[in-house]
C-alpha cells in the first residue's frame, strides 16, 4: 500500500494540448511541463485562428519560442504548407519531435536552438509568425526588430502574446496592429507587416 502511495505522489511532467480544427482536429498531443512553458489556451488559440483563416492555406509559418507547439501544430492542421518550430528547451524540442512523429507529417523542421540565432541564420521568408515567448525575458521587442529585419514576406501577419504590464513593447513601426484582446494577464495581437 505505502508503494502505491509513493507511486501515485509522483509528479506527472507531461500535459496535453488540443487541436481544434483541420486535418488533426481533436487530436491530443502530449506536452512537456517545464519551466517557463505556457500552453496558449484552447480559448485564445481559437480567437487567434479565427482571426488567420484567410490567410492560413500554404502559409510558411515560423512558431518562435515554440515550447508545446500549439500554436505551429494548429497551423499545420489548417493547412499551412510548412512550419519552423524554434525551442530551445532541449526536452520541449524532443518533445515536438515526437509530436510530428505522432502526425506523421513531413511538412515540419524542429530546430533546438535560441530564436534569435535561428532569425539571423534563417533564409526563408515566413507568412505567418507566432511569436509567444516566455514571460518577463523581455524577448518580444528583440525578437520582432530581428525578424522584421531578416525573416518576414511582404504582408507577413505576426501574432504576438505577452503579459500585459508588457504592454509598452516597442515594435516596428511597418508593422500595423489588426487585432487585439486581453485575457486575464495575457495580451495578445496580430500585426501585419506593410
Amino acid at each position: 500500500m505505502n508503494k502505491q502511495r509513493k507511486q501515485s505522489a509522483k509528479p506527472n511532467n507531461k500535459g496535453s494540448i488540443r487541436i481544434i480544427a483541420g486535418l488533426y482536429r481533436g487530436r491530443k498531443l502530449p506536452v512537456l511541463m517545464a519551466e517557463g512553458l505556457r500552453p496558449t489556451t484552447d480559448r485564445v488559440k481559437e480567437t487567434v485562428f479565427n482571426w488567420l483563416m484567410p490567410y492560413i492555406q500554404d502559409s510558411l509559418c515560423l512558431d518562435c519560442f515554440a515550447g508545446s507547439g500549439g500554436l505551429g501544430f494548429e497551423a499545420l492542421s489548417r493547412g499551412a504548407s510548412h512550419v519552423s518550430f524554434v525551442e530551445l528547451n532541449k526536452a520541449a524540442a524532443q518533445q515536438l519531435l515526437e509530436n510530428q512523429r505522432l502526425l506523421k507529417s513531413a511538412n515540419v523542421s524542429i530546430v533546438n536552438s535560441d530564436v534569435l540565432g535561428f532569425i539571423e541564420k534563417n533564409t526563408n521568408k515566413f507568412d505567418i509568425v507566432f511569436i509567444d515567448p516566455p514571460f518577463r525575458k523581455n524577448l518580444v521587442e528583440q525578437t520582432a526588430k530581428q525578424l522584421n529585419e531578416h525573416s518576414l514576406a511582404d504582408n507577413a501577419l505576426i501574432y504576438v502574446e505577452m503579459e500585459s504590464e508588457q504592454n509598452n513593447q516597442q515594435l516596428p513601426i511597418n508593422w500595423t496592429l489588426l487585432k487585439e484582446k486581453i485575457a486575464g494577464q495575457v495580451v495578445y495581437r496580430l500585426y501585419q507587416k506593410m
